[in-house]
């Protein structure tokens, strides 16, 4: 059975949702890097605060990765994002 990249990239951020805590530090597909305060898993919503005082709610879908200021960092020295990174390694 062969699994496509885009489908393989896709279960991985499904099983990434899953695992999200209130507390995490995550990055959105749009790039706002925010901190997950409630998760409404049966909605598929997930309450982020980017700024103090202000929250916003995110399909978890949206939710790309967790936020790792070191390895944004040196992806921004490379050129690259993490995620380009590692669909080319894969």
């Amino acid at each position: 059975m062969v699994i496509f990249p885009k489908q393989r990239d896709f279960t991985k951020r499904q099983r990434y949702v899953r695992t999200l805590t209130e507390g995490d530090e995550v990055v959105t597909y749009g790039g706002i890097v925010g901190k997950v305060l409630q998760i409404e898993s049966e909605k598929g919503l997930a309450h982020v605060e980017i700024a103090p005082g202000v929250v916003v709610r995110f399909v978890t879908a949206a939710l790309m990765q967790p936020y790792d200021p070191d390895e944004f960092a040196r992806a921004t020295q490379m050129g690259q994002t993490s995620e380009d990174h590692s669909s080319s390694s894969g």
